[in-house]
């Protein structure tokens, strides 16, 4: 794969990733080694409108969250590369995914992703998400690019 900048803004992200909000997550990226590794940041805003369910006395980001947090920093991972611009990164397969702590609002999740594996267009990409210094999940994501 290309080399690209080691460093995503949103307003690179928006023009990288098919995602938009609400549902783009990711605020930035950072230590990008295109098609290699990448590590994203993402701001836990209070007001998302998830933690008005879940839960309304003690607000906790969802799980699923935060595998879409991760799958969209391994996703801008791969999408950097020239080659694979204006493909649709889709998520093939959530595996061995740990959820050890808590997330809540307020918080900044940083998500790290590394590509394993990629043969026949799937990419197989280990991810682990921090909050400080505390690991709050990991595990791995198969990721499948839709070329136009």
């Amino acid at each position: 794969m290309h080399t690209s900048p080691s460093h995503l803004t949103t307003a690179d992200l928006l023009s990288i990733l098919p995602h938009r909000p609400p549902m783009l997550l990711v605020d930035e990226v950072s230590d990008l080694i295109c098609g290699q590794r990448a590590s994203a940041r993402v701001y836990i805003r209070p007001d998302w409108e998830v933690f008005t369910g879940h839960f309304p006395d003690r607000p906790v980001l969802p799980g699923i969250y935060i595998t879409e947090c991760m799958a969209q920093a391994a996703g801008a991972m791969l999408l950097a590369a020239p080659d694979n611009r204006g493909c649709l990164p889709l998520l093939f397969e959530v595996s061995r995914m740990r959820f050890l702590h808590p997330v809540l609002p307020g918080d900044t999740l940083c998500t790290q992703a590394a590509l394993s594996e990629a043969a026949g267009g799937m990419y197989v990409c280990t991810a682990a998400s921090y909050v400080g210094e505390r690991c709050v999940a990991r595990g791995r994501l198969t990721l499948a690019l839709k070329h136009p």
